[in-house]
C-alpha cells in the first residue's frame, strides 16, 4: 500500500508561516541535522540503584569555558536489550544538545514474568528517574566528572523504547503501574518532555489502554510501520490517549521493532518477524533526528525545531509521516504573528492514513 503524507489543516499553519516573515524564512533555511559535531561519553555507576549508565554529552572545543547548560535526557531501554546498542542512537540525541544517559536495569523480575524471561533481566523501572536524576545533580557538581558544570539538572526529558516506553509514558500520567512500579511515584518538576520510540501503554493485567493525563507535558511517539511486536495500532491508541497537547505521532515508514538499535533484531531478544525494508543506520538516523528536535523544541523552545515538528518537517523528510497536535509558536516573532494566533487558533492539527500492522506478537509483555 502506498503510505500517504500527512495532510494538513492550514488555518493556523498557514497564517504562521505566510504572516510572520521570519517563520516563513526559518522554515525555508532550517538545516536539521545535529547542532554539535562532536560527543564524548563514559561510564558511571548510579548510586542509587547500582546501575551501570553510559553518559554521553555534546564535547564542543570549549565545553570547559562556553558557559554550556544541556538538559538530560534518560534513555529507558526496552526488555533485555543493552545499553550499548543505542550508543548510535544517543551519539545523535547528545549532538543536539543533551547529556542523554542510558543505565542498565538489571533486575529481579515480578513472578508473572519469569517463566517467559527468567529470574532476571535487563528491565526498565519508573524509580530509574528519580536514581538518575540524583546521580546527574552529582556528576554536575563533581569537578573531576566529565560533565561537572555542564548540565541543567532543572530540565529532564524522558526517551524510551518499548518496555522503555511503557515506564516513560506512565511517568509522564504520572501513575503507578504493575511490573514497572513498585510502591508510588510522584512526576518529578524537572520532567518536562519524552518521545518514545516502539512503545505504548496498557495496563498489563488487564491489557486496557491508559489515559495518559500529561498536564500539557510534550509528548511524542515514534513508530516503525513494519513493528510486528508493538503493534502500529497500539501506538495511534495511545497517541488518542494522550489528553493535551503538544503531542506528535511520527511513522517511520519500513522501520521494525529495532529501528532506534544499532543492529537489526540484536542477539538474545524476541526477534521482530518483520524484516526492516529502510537501512538500519537510516532508521537509527531519522528516529534520533526527531527524537532531538522534539526534545529541543519542548524543553529549549527552539523555534526552528517546533516549525520542523509541526509544520515542515513532514514533507521535507521522505522517511516520515506525521499526525501532530500542537500549541502556539514558543514567544511569537512579531504583534501580527500573536494577532494571528489569538484570531485562528492555537492548535494545528495534521491526519494522515496510517498503516495498520494486524499482526500478533506471541510474546506481548510490555510490548
Amino acid at each position: 500500500m502506498t503510505n500517504i503524507k500527512a495532510l494538513s489543516i492550514v488555518f493556523t499553519s498557514a497564517s504562521l508561516l505566510l504572516l510572520s516573515p521570519d517563520k516563513k524564512a526559518g522554515a525555508a533555511t532550517f538545516n536539521p541535522s545535529p547542532i554539535f559535531e562532536d560527543v564524548a561519553s563514559y561510564t558511571t555507576t548510579i548510586s542509587a540503584n547500582n546501575d551501570i549508565a553510559d553518559i554521553y554529552f555534546p564535547n564542543p572545543p570549549n565545553r570547559q569555558t562556553g558557559n554550556y547548560s544541556f538538559p538530560v535526557a534518560l534513555l529507558l531501554q526496552g526488555l533485555n536489550v543493552d545499553k550499548s546498542d543505542y550508543s548510535n542512537f544517543a551519539n545523535i540525541v547528545a549532538r543536539y544538545g543533551f547529556v542523554v544517559v542510558v543505565p542498565n536495569s538489571l533486575r529481579t523480575l515480578p513472578p508473572p514474568l519469569q517463566p517467559v524471561f527468567g529470574n532476571t533481566a535487563l528491565f526498565p523501572q519508573i524509580s530509574q528517574i528519580d536514581a538518575v536524576m540524583a546521580q546527574i545533580k552529582i556528576e554536575n557538581s563533581n569537578p573531576v566528572s566529565p560533565v561537572a558544570g555542564i548540565v541543567n539538572t532543572e530540565k529532564l526529558g524522558l526517551l524510551g523504547h518499548s518496555a522503555g516506553g511503557a515506564v516513560g509514558l506512565s511517568a509522564i500520567a504520572n501513575i503507578c503501574l504493575p511490573f514497572i512500579c513498585d510502591g508510588s511515584f510522584s512526576r518529578p518538576k524537572e520532567l518536562v518532555a519524552g518521545a518514545f520510540f516502539g512503545a505504548n501503554l496498557r495496563n498489563q493485567l488487564t491489557q486496557e489502554f491508559i489515559p495518559i493525563n500529561n498536564s500539557g507535558i510534550p509528548t511524542a511517539l515514534l513508530q516503525g510501520n513494519l513493528d510486528s511486536i508493538a503493534l502500529p495500532l497500539r501506538a495511534q491508541i495511545t497517541y488518542d490517549n494522550i489528553q493535551t497537547p503538544p503531542k506528535a505521532l511520527v511513522s517511520i515508514p519500513g522501520a521494525n521493532h529495532y529501528g532506534i538499535t544499532n543492529s537489526n533484531n540484536p542477539p538474545g531478544l524476541v526477534p521482530d518477524s518483520n524484516a526492516p525494508t529502510i537501512a538500519q543506520d537510516v532508521a537509527v538516523e531519522t528516529v534520533a533526528r526527531w527524537s532531538g528536535l522534539f526534545l529541543r523544541a519542548s524543553i529549549l523552545d527552539d523555534k526552528d525545531a517546533f516549525n520542523y515538528v509541526y509544520f515542515t518537517g513532514d514533507t521535507t523528510d521522505p522517511n516520515v509521516t506525521v499526525v501532530s497536535v500542537a500549541k502556539p509558536v514558543p514567544e511569537p516573532a512579531n504583534e501580527l504573528g500573536l494577532v494571528v494566533l489569538g484570531v485562528g487558533g492555537a492548535v494545528t492539527l495534521k491526519i494522515h492514513k496510517y498503516r495498520r500492522n494486524k499482526s500478533r506478537s506471541k510474546r506481548e509483555v510490555y510490548y
